[in-house]
């Protein structure tokens, strides 16, 4: 079904992606960062109380400080301080990844077998495009070959007291990735210009999108308006507690078969189904997982952050993948946290970054994989995407609302024109989900018009 569907030696798949330059012009002219909106919930109702003190862990997920720049657009945060894209790569294994910042000389190893968090590597030598270096923790040693170019190989050797080192090899990921044809994907470009226009007519709601091409009809081109726009996340966020929760599968740690009690305590309202139900009672992971996709579930979203262990994991799954605007940091429906200042934030770049590498099957496996999209094509909240395209176009996708923030995400399944896209916007709920139609209606008008080129509106 899909070209992720290949084989490699290392039993990886593969990534698409890269930015435009020519038709981008207009849209670095666009380029949006401002200050943060009104604390809201994820919906009406009642928020647990939060993790008292908890924090991310220092890396890439971690809340920008307070002496960051700021402008006057409502509910968009500044980008935090970010490397070069060249300068941070991900190596991608059987099990884990291996993370790398050349610019701040640091690693992080995270796999089935442990997490080191993020580690100094101050002799990390980079020469020729390529990170090398050895770091020791908790006696395991950890040398890696690293090339900072999306689809290079790169190699890293575990070294233990008394084993045999293990060998790993795979594909270095970027964001974006470079294209696999840049003259096919430079026909991806006039798409940059017609979703400009679209995002300079939203006067009410500063908005940025992604497009990244999966199909090779495009050589697996990227392209981005305000790709690092900053706007409170929403329920998008439950991709990345839905992709630690799937990864834990993959290493056998955990069952989709297996239960958790539910209390009243849990209950929280806004989207969901499961509030409509009786408890105490135990919901099994797989319901939890595909209520948390099908109906944008708070309750599941909340229980399912207590069973990962708090915010500290799923900060770490995305700091181990470099996504820098992304951060969990309070639960659905805690009001309270929200008004202290506690938000979750992403960003189109980092959503196809995940999109990206969960298609590929660089941080799942294809059967987690396929679950997690069969899971975004259930999905019942279908008044963006959905709604701008014709009837019976197939796609996966996970919307995110708030008072001042609207956005839907998730891939284009046409067949041989597969598509992962991110449309976020800050502002009025109301007018940012006419902007996002309007994005949404432009990437497919494009896609499906034979001279690449969008219907006049």
């Amino acid at each position: 079904m899909r070209k992720s569907d290949k084989t490699r030696s290392s039993s990886l798949l593969f990534t698409p992606a890269r930015v435009p330059l020519k038709w981008l012009t207009a849209a670095v002219a666009l380029a949006v960062v401002a200050t943060t909106g009104p604390a809201t919930a994820d919906g009406p109702g009642r928020g647990p109380v939060a993790e008292p003190g908890q924090q991310a862990e220092p890396g890439y997920g971690v809340e920008p400080g307070a002496g960051d720049g700021q402008s006057d657009e409502p509910g968009v945060e500044p980008t935090p301080d970010r490397a070069p894209t060249s300068e941070v790569s991900w190596l991608s294994f059987p099990g884990g990844v291996f993370a790398v910042d050349s610019l701040g000389h640091t690693v992080r190893y995270r796999a089935c077998d442990g997490d080191t968090g993020r580690v100094a590597d101050p002799n990390m030598r980079v020469a020729a495009g390529v990170a090398s270096g050895e770091v020791v923790v908790g006696g395991t040693g950890y040398r890696y070959r690293v090339p900072l170019i999306g689809r290079s190989e790169g190699t890293l050797e575990v070294i233990r007291r008394h084993r045999q080192p293990i060998e790993l090899t795979g594909v270095v990921v970027t964001s974006p990735q470079p294209p696999t044809d840049p003259i096919a994907g430079a026909q991806l470009f006039p798409l940059s210009g017609q979703l400009a226009r679209v995002v300079a007519d939203a006067s009410l709601n500063p908005a940025g999108v992604t497009v990244r091409d999966l199909s090779g009809r495009y050589g697996d081109q990227q392209i981005a308006v305000n790709g690092a726009l900053r706007p409170k996340a929403a329920s998008v966020i439950k991709l990345w507690i839905l992709v630690e929760l799937l990864r834990r599968v993959d290493c056998g740690q955990v069952s989709l078969d297996d239960g958790v009690l539910v209390t009243p305590d849990d209950v929280v309202g806004g989207t969901g189904q499961l509030q409509f139900e009786t408890f105490p009672q135990v919901v099994t992971l797989h319901r939890l997982a595909q209520y948390l996709i099908k109906y944008s579930d708070n309750i599941a979203a909340n229980v399912l952050i207590t069973y990962l262990g708090g915010f500290t994991p799923v900060n770490a799954l995305i700091d181990s993948m470099n996504q820098r605007s992304t951060i969990l940091a309070r639960r659905m429906l805690d009001s309270a946290a929200a008004q202290r200042g506690e938000e979750n934030y992403t960003s189109p770049d980092d959503v196809v970054s995940l999109l990206g590498a969960v298609w590929d099957g660089e941080i799942l496996t294809p059967a987690t994989r396929d679950l997690m999209i069969g899971f975004m094509r259930e999905q019942t909240l279908n008044t963006k995407i959905p709604a701008a395209l014709p009837p019976g176009v197939p796609v996966a996708h996970k919307t995110g609302d708030l008072p001042d923030a609207s956005h839907d995400v998730g891939y284009y399944l046409i067949p041989g024109t597969e598509t992962a896209v991110a449309f976020l916007t800050a502002g009025p709920m109301a007018t940012g989900d006419e902007t996002v139609r309007r994005m949404a209606r432009t990437v497919y008008d494009f896609l499906v018009t034979p001279t690449g080129g969008a219907v006049e509106e």
